[in-house]
């Protein structure tokens, strides 16, 4: 009887063993990244990248221009270790028709390495100097709402750039789009419909989103931002074509109509891509990206003639960018070009006015100004911006990138001279990038 007893205990025993072997190898399946990106029920992953760098500051612009530049007002021959952007993401498949979003970021405090309070409001360092982690995205995607489109709601990717154009530019860990420069937000908190036309082939698709226009930060107006954007492939994918447009009330009194309206065409080439899309990182890539700003009543002018009272008249600024890269020796070399011409402003009259002030924040920066105050600001000079460099990959995720950092500026105002009509930044970097968990 004792023996039939222990025999039986054994064999319950054995049971709960084999169950929790079983139960653990269920979970272990169900979240693996083959079952998470096969859409399976309760599956989820753990993902992230990271960027540095070594920089060295081998010329600084003698007026401090550049706003929110990476490099602005760091002195000549200053060299840092630096972390400029670290992400820790979680996704989760809830069903196969609805997934979850959670992305974490600490990311550069603008400009580099200037020490809080003066510059910690526009970055992510605490009181303390140290950099934190923020939430950038939390959302939930509802999939194939209707055929080959998926509704998401929450704070999520926008659809000005970080959906396509720069996925294609490939190298955000050398610098932002033209766009993201400028600010124009990369993620929102709102309502969005992301789809294609043809779910088919997925050659033609759209996104159309609207937010709150502040990013990770709380509502603090009655305004909402308008995104759209469309864009089709041709040529087996290796060409693509995207417009994008977005607007935006700042303020609207009966005595100021102040709003943006953005205006934004991308073509690129990829010579890698296939039937599933286009494929940056290897292969041979080029494109083209402008855009149009128009700032209604956004920029304050003071005529010459007298009574010289300021007053507020439209405003349009323009960029354009080029770039190019693509592999040297395939799949552990390549290299990267590129080159942006800004312009803040096409309305400059300096035969009619003497003074000029941007409103919307990112299109003003004011750095500087009669007898070095900020008494008579300049808001009109344009940029040009060249970055070149090697990428060279060890391991699949992992890149150490050489590259040369460079922003020219050039003020519009009238007898202007020396420094203040022409000046530049020049960095040297080694940049570092890995990505895991994808």
């Amino acid at each position: 009887m004792k023996t039939k007893k222990i025999l039986r205990q054994i064999s319950i025993l054995a049971l709960v063993l084999l169950g929790a072997v079983t139960s653990v190898k269920a979970q272990y399946l169900l979240n693996s990244d083959s079952a998470f990106k096969a859409g399976a029920a309760n599956s989820g992953r753990i993902w992230g990248y990271a960027f540095s760098d070594y920089y060295f500051k081998g010329h600084s612009d003698s007026l401090g221009r550049g706003g929110s530049n990476q490099y602005t007002g760091i002195p000549k021959n200053r060299s840092a270790f630096q972390s400029r952007r670290i992400y820790l993401g979680y996704d989760y498949n809830i069903t196969t028709k609805f997934s979850a979003e959670l992305l974490l970021a600490a990311e550069d405090n603008f400009p580099a390495g200037e020490p809080a309070p003066t510059s910690s409001t526009s970055g992510d360092e605490l009181l303390n100097n140290k950099l934190s982690f923020y939430i950038k995205l939390a959302n939930i995607r509802w999939k194939n709402v209707w055929k080959g489109t998926d509704l998401v709601v929450g704070q999520v990717a926008t659809p000005s750039f970080p959906l396509l154009t720069e996925k294609v530019w490939n190298y955000r860990s050398i610098e932002r789009t033209i766009t993201d420069i400028r600010r124009t937000p990369s993620y929102d908190m709102g309502i969005t419909l992301q789809g294609v036309f043809d779910p088919a082939t997925k050659n033609f698709g759209y996104d159309v989103m609207v937010g709150n226009g502040s990013s990770a930060k709380p509502e603090a107006d009655n305004f909402k931002w308008f995104y759209g954007d469309v864009y089709g492939y041709f040529l087996n994918k290796k060409l693509v074509v995207d417009l994008y447009a977005d607007y935006e009330r700042l303020h609207w009194t009966p005595t100021w109509h102040n709003s943006r309206q953005m205006l934004k065409g991308f073509i690129a080439y990829n010579s890698a891509a296939n039937a599933k899309g286009m494929n940056p990182g290897t292969g041979f890539t080029i494109g083209v990206e402008g855009f149009v700003n128009n700032l209604k009543q956004d920029l304050t002018v003071t005529p010459i003639a007298a009574p010289s009272t300021p007053t507020n008249i439209d405003n349009v600024a323009n960029g354009i960018s080029f770039y190019v890269h693509g592999d040297i020796v395939k799949t552990k070399l390549r290299f990267f070009a590129r080159y942006d011409m800004y312009n803040p402003t096409t309305k400059i009259n300096n035969n009619v006015y003497s003074k000029y002030i941007a409103n919307t924040g990112n299109y003003n920066d004011g750095s500087f100004g009669a007898a070095g105050s900020n008494s008579n600001p300049d808001d009109t000079y344009k940029q040009e911006f060249l970055t070149l460099g090697l990428d060279f990959t060890p391991a699949k995720n992992v890149h150490i990138m050489p590259n040369i950092w460079y922003n020219h500026y050039a003020s519009q105002l009238a007898n202007v001279t020396g420094a203040a009509k022409g000046d530049y930044d020049m960095v040297y970097r080694m940049t570092f990038y890995y990505v895991f968990g994808k």
